[in-house]
């Protein structure tokens, strides 16, 4: 059975609420924070113009007319001004272009200290790396009581930007500040603050304190209207996030109820819309933990159902979410069914994940789902269980991935490791490889796989799939000299089979070693963790290690985003490290074995060597049961603020 995105209410085109004011000449919005003001790509059906436009058309305006003026960053919120008519567009120009439009915008900050309660601060703009600009102060510029940047640096060149700034309260070390530009530069008042010591809370990308977001808001906008010339103020709200930050107190996201988790769902769910809205995507991550703000829940939408997990301390105890509280709330949202995961803190050790105290076979809320349904990422089909233990049949958070191998597969012949339900090989195939091999330890997935397969109309000759130990079958498939131009190696954290225990932890560059030595020359490893105790900087030193260790020369590592739907904590980084490394003509002739894996007692003999067609042969490959469960050792990581464990 195919599965349609339902709960359509939760994507619409644009939110009534969401304008302040409109009349012939104007419509003024408050733009929440993550969204764009207009996207540069032309693919892009998430940024406000866009979605305004489609609503605008929705009720009957077949032009839709929008003349952009004003610009905020994306995680700039507040109010955003737009022409509606081109004859407006000269009148709102020269106000924008003369600065005679009056902004005014609240941040939050920390370490005011004893500075000045006013001021002004006069820099140069000048770009920096990485996409920042770099604020130099000039001379005698910056306010009473405010540090200069760059010690005695005098400005040479760059935009000039002004900003006067007003304390509006400070409590302790932490402040809010309203600000008002009379320049309008490329990050003015991120870089402005950030040059001064006082950077905004919430901005990674000039220092600013943790937050939940960038608290940096557009609260009013003051012009002369261009068809009467009246005095015009649009004003929007400040977020209570600034309040909340201001006060440095522990805030309990659950102690609202059910209505105040619904909200937190659907504005979780907003942050979702271009993949909603895509049209090709109907199974995401709708809320992710502590990255959506609800620690230790994550939401999965299944087309017409809703897969709620619940990670870390058991029911009533201290930190856990309530659970009638989470299901109420997201059955609110308007699911079909809402189904119940419960990952406990050693969710890994699981022996059967398939108990009903886990994982409820049939949906706690509402109606269930088919045993088997269909749903589709990026058009392709994938058969999935909602009702089936701790894992559906598909991980979620390698959506992209997968795009980004559909991409590098044509014409490659293509090896897909500890591949579960073969995800990786159907986006292969369907990017045109010409031939895979797929392999798992556990029969249940590989059947699986092979039916995923089956569904796009793989041919079974050229794309096998084989149910092996992947330490083992590497070895062979080394000694009897096979190749491949892109490989996939996304392990588990932790696994165990009668013969081997893997973990990430200490085994991944042991692995990734016996995997680099499968690259033709010029081919690709895609490789991932979500261990949370490796962090990005030393699984790519794993990669090198691996790499040399294995006669490669890596001639690109890159490293490779999370999807959209999968935020991370704010301050950590993201639960998921994904590298594609390039190789180009080996060193060093390699060794069949890697140095430090575990003994190559469980490998296939001889004999059992790969087919012609790349993989050893089926019947010969250790004949394992994986333990625990699949669903407990890959699907049991919990989204921020749980205790890291490391599989998904």
């Amino acid at each position: 059975m195919n599965s349609r995105l339902s709960l359509p209410e939760l994507f619409p085109d644009f939110h009534p609420e969401w304008i302040l004011a409109e009349d012939a000449d104007l419509i003024v919005v408050d733009k929440p924070a993550g969204l764009s003001t207009h996207a540069p790509e032309a693919d892009r059906i998430d940024d406000v113009v866009t979605r305004l436009r489609a609503f605008l058309r929705g009720r009957g305006d077949a032009e839709a007319y929008l003349g952009i003026h004003q610009r905020l960053d994306r995680d700039t919120s507040g109010v955003l001004l737009f022409t509606r008519r081109r004859e407006a567009n000269a009148a709102v120009a020269r106000q924008f272009e003369g600065r005679t439009v009056q902004k005014t915008y609240v941040a939050a900050v920390s370490g005011f200290g004893d500075r000045a309660p006013r001021g002004t601060l006069r820099h140069r703009l000048v770009p920096a790396p990485g996409g920042a600009m770099r604020a130099i102060a000039e001379a005698g510029a910056g306010g009473r009581g405010m540090k200069r940047a760059g010690g005695q640096e005098k400005a040479a060149g760059g935009a000039l930007a002004i900003t006067r700034y007003r304390l509006l309260e400070r409590r302790g070390d932490r402040a809010l500040l309203e600000l008002r530009p009379e320049t309008g530069r490329t990050h003015q008042l991120r870089v402005q603050l950030a040059a001064i010591g006082l950077p905004i809370a919430g901005d990674p990308l000039y220092g600013g304190a943790e937050a939940p977001r960038l608290l940096l808001h557009a609260a009013e906008l003051r012009l002369e209207h261009p068809a009467t010339g009246a005095a015009a103020a649009f004003r929007s709200q400040v977020p209570a996030a600034f309040e909340a930050w201001l006060a440095a107190a522990p805030v309990d996201p659950y102690a609202g109820g059910v209505a105040a988790v619904e909200r937190a769902m659907r504005e979780a769910a907003e942050r979702r819309y271009g993949v909603a809205r895509a049209g090709d995507t109907t199974a995401f991550r709708l809320v992710h933990g502590a990255g959506d703000g609800l620690p230790f829940v994550s939401v999965d939408l299944y087309g017409e159902h809703l897969v709620v997990s619940l990670f870390g301390a058991g029911e009533g105890e201290p930190g856990a979410p309530p659970r009638d509280v989470v299901l109420d709330a997201a059955h609110r949202l308007g699911a079909r069914g809402v189904y119940l995961k419960v990952r406990p803190k050693h969710a890994s050790v699981i022996v059967d994940a398939r108990r009903e105290e886990f994982s409820p076979r049939h949906a706690v809320r509402g109606e269930s789902a088919p045993e088997e349904l269909t749903v589709l990422e990026h058009g392709l089909p994938f058969k999935v269980r909602l009702g089936d233990g701790l894992s559906t049949g598909i991980f979620l958070d390698q959506r992209e991935n997968r795009r980004r191998v559909r991409e590098l597969a044509r014409g490659a012949r293509v090896l897909n490791l500890f591949a579960y339900t073969g995800a990786f090989t159907v986006a292969a195939v369907a990017g045109g490889a010409r031939e895979s091999v797929t392999v798992d330890v556990s029969r249940g997935a590989v059947a699986w796989a092979r039916e995923n397969l089956a569904a796009i109309g793989a041919d079974a000759a050229a794309h096998v799939v084989v149910e092996a130990d992947v330490f083992p079958w590497l070895k062979t498939a080394a000694q009897s000299g096979q190749r491949f131009d892109l490989i996939v190696l996304d392990p588990p954290s932790f696994a165990t089979t009668k013969k081997s225990r893997f973990s990430a932890a200490s085994d991944f560059g042991a692995l990734a070693a016996l995997a680099f030595r499968l690259l033709a020359p010029g081919g690709r490893l895609l490789a991932c963790t979500n261990h949370r105790g490796i962090v990005r900087a030393k699984f790519r030193r794993h990669l090198h290690e691996a790499a040399r260790e294995a006669g490669c020369d890596v001639v690109q590592m890159k490293d490779l985003p999370d999807p959209v739907d999968f935020p991370s904590e704010p301050g950590m980084e993201p639960h998921l490290k994904s590298v594609l490394a390039s190789v180009g003509a080996p060193s060093v002739k390699a060794a069949p074995s890697a140095k430090g894996a575990p003994a190559a007692k469980g490998a296939l003999p001889a004999k059992a060597a790969p087919s012609a067609r790349g993989a050893p042969a089926a019947k010969g490959a250790p004949s394992v049961k994986a333990a625990p469960a699949r669903g407990a050792r890959r699907g049991t990581a919990a989204p921020a603020r749980a205790p890291r464990r490391g599989s998904r």
